[in-house]
């Protein structure tokens, strides 16, 4: 709701029939062979709609990924830890591929094809193969049909601790660091080493603008005691390194080389290695931008060390769900909102809005289960806003309502829904959403996140969106979709419910009981930047008047205009 967005085309589900499961063969002779892949993180090329990677790796013969309608098109399977793989059985719905290859890699980069074939069959096919790796993929290089690459199940079976081992606990979070140089300023402030290791996916160390925008650049962490080290993750920034080095050390002077690449991919790196030492480096060779080395998150894995226990990450919401709070704004016509539950937040509106927010003057029951933002076309003495185009007047000409939980309600997961019906009117934008509750302490935005649950905008109500903004994705660059009714109708003409199912994944949005827009957590770090929706969040109902997003008011926006809601639930 702070920023715009950049509208995302919408991919339309393709209506399949469901196959009949075929039950999948008994192993081969290898006793040992267990099912490696289930529950794994699973990643992909693309997702059609909500048809998401991990639904392949769920168990669930009814669930599916399905890709891009596009060639080449890939799924992956991080295992977890290094595997002797024996078998992948691939469980293809209708949209099958022709032309494939099974790989294995050791760190998501390299690739070696284990299972090759021009002349895939479709169906339920298991394949033997032979191959040592911690990731697994299925690239598909030409389809059988129109449509995309779809699995119902792809599994990977084997046995577990091949020569990498199972990765160790976190060894570096709160260990002291250091680097090349460092930012502080405007642009970045306090990004020192020690940002790197807070698992604070928010905050970041940055190499100094006047001296570390140059080639070589590093960041160190003393792990406190010597240690084997299993696994490396790196998060990075916009300002990445194409070539760089993973070091150890016994005295943080003396280095050992044990990972090196010169096609670093940016974003999220989850590296394999091998090495013992007290002290870690990532060693920058060569930029991949003129600008300098940044990361969000330097972890490291393994064993020994003096590691520091983090914070314990919160649960996921419960199966199945219990309602934890909800408002069904029950009470006397003229009534205010429940102020155990809500307060009111007046004051001007972010994005060169028109309208003053007042202390619930502007919102009240109806006496039918309904609260009523109501958006009026009057002055506020003594107010700022942008010069309204109708009137010329820099004095705010509108009132609204703006409130939310800050101050009473906190959570981090679950399923957040809200009933609303909302206003038609050019300048009217309608929304329903969740801030980081580190935004009440002084994180500004959009470093504290911002949940979008939905927005609509008065002068196209046959749209809704659902967003996410971070620091790396916001504005007219977060992640979101625009979505619509069956038949194209209006949302301001009925009530409609819409949904976030949030957890440790990710989030699911639903409009009236149908999946809309899903991201998966995974998939975010490693396309466009780190997740940081894994904190408590606050929820927010406003009706906002003009803005850059939705645009002024003119001489047809009706006022009073009216956002209805009729209720709001939060199940953990």
């Amino acid at each position: 709701m702070r920023a715009p967005l950049r509208r995302f085309a919408l991919f339309l589900t393709l209506a399949a029939s469901l196959l009949t499961f075929i039950a999948l063969p008994a192993p081969s002779a290898q006793a040992a062979e267990v099912l490696l892949s289930q529950g794994k993180t699973a990643t992909a090329s693309s997702t059609e709609g909500d048809f998401n990677a991990r639904s392949a790796v769920d168990g669930d013969p009814g669930t599916r990924w399905s890709s891009a309608f596009a060639d080449p098109q890939w799924i992956q399977i991080d295992l977890g830890a290094t595997a002797e793989i024996s078998r992948v059985v691939l469980n293809w719905e209708a949209a099958y591929a022709t032309a494939f290859r099974i790989e294995v890699s050791s760190d998501a980069q390299n690739w070696t094809t284990v299972h090759q074939t021009a002349s895939g069959t479709g169906g339920t096919q298991s394949l033997t193969v032979t191959g040592t790796g911690r990731h697994v993929r299925m690239y598909g290089t030409q389809r059988a049909t129109a449509y995309g690459y779809s699995l119902w199940e792809f599994q990977v079976y084997g046995t577990a601790g091949g020569s990498g081992g199972d990765p160790g606990r976190l060894l570096s979070y709160g260990r002291p660091g250091a680097a090349s140089s460092s930012q502080s300023d405007g642009n970045c402030w306090e990004c020192t080493p020690a940002r790197a290791f807070d698992r604070d996916p928010a905050s970041r160390w940055a190499t100094s603008p006047t001296t570390g925008w140059t080639d070589p650049g590093w960041i160190s962490i003393d792990l406190g005691a010597t240690a084997q080290i299993d696994k490396v993750v790196l998060q990075w920034d916009p300002a990445y390194a194409k070539s760089f080095q993973i070091q150890v050390s016994p005295n943080g002077t003396d280095w050992t080389p044990i990972y090196s690449t010169t096609n670093g991919t940016g974003f999220k790196q989850t590296l394999t290695v091998s090495g013992s030492g007290r002290h870690v480096r990532m060693y920058g060779t060569e930029r991949a931008t003129p600008y300098g080395y940044s990361l969000w998150e330097f972890q490291v894995y393994g064993t020994g060390g003096a590691p520091i226990t983090p914070p314990p990450l919160p649960s996921d919401p419960a199966n199945p769900p219990r309602l934890v709070w909800s408002d069904d704004f029950d009470g006397a016509a003229g009534g205010r909102p429940d102020a155990s539950k809500w307060r009111a937040d007046p004051g001007t509106g972010p994005n060169n809005e028109l309208e003053y927010y007042t202390d619930h003057r502007n919102a009240s029951l109806d006496g039918s289960g309904h609260l009523v933002m109501e958006a009026r076309k009057e002055v506020t003495a003594g107010s700022s806003c942008p010069r309204d185009p109708l009137s010329s007047s820099t004095t705010c000409q509108y009132t609204s309502a703006r409130m939310n939980t800050g101050a009473t309600f906190q959570f981090t997961y679950g399923r957040v829904e809200a009933r609303i019906k909302v206003p038609k009117g050019n300048g009217l934008w309608p929304a329903f959403w969740m801030m980081g509750a580190d935004f009440l302490t002084g994180r500004p935005w959009p470093y504290n996140g911002e949940v979008d649950i939905v927005e609509v905008l008065g002068k196209d109500v046959k749209t809704a969106y659902s967003t996410v903004h971070a620091p790396a994705y916001n504005g007219g660059g977060g992640i979101g979709s625009p979505y619509t009714l069956p038949g194209n109708a209006d949302f301001s003409d009925d009530f409609h419910t819409w949904a976030a199912d949030w957890n440790s994944k990710g989030i699911t949005y639903s409009l009236d009981g149908r999946t809309v827009f899903s991201l998966d957590k995974d998939q975010v770090e490693r396309t466009r930047g780190p997740w940081i929706f894994d904190h408590p969040h606050y929820l927010i109902l406003n009706l906002a008047v003009g803005g850059d997003w939705p645009g002024p008011t003119d001489a047809s926006t009706p006022f009073p205009s009216k956002m209805l809601v009729d209720f709001v639930r939060v199940y953990q």
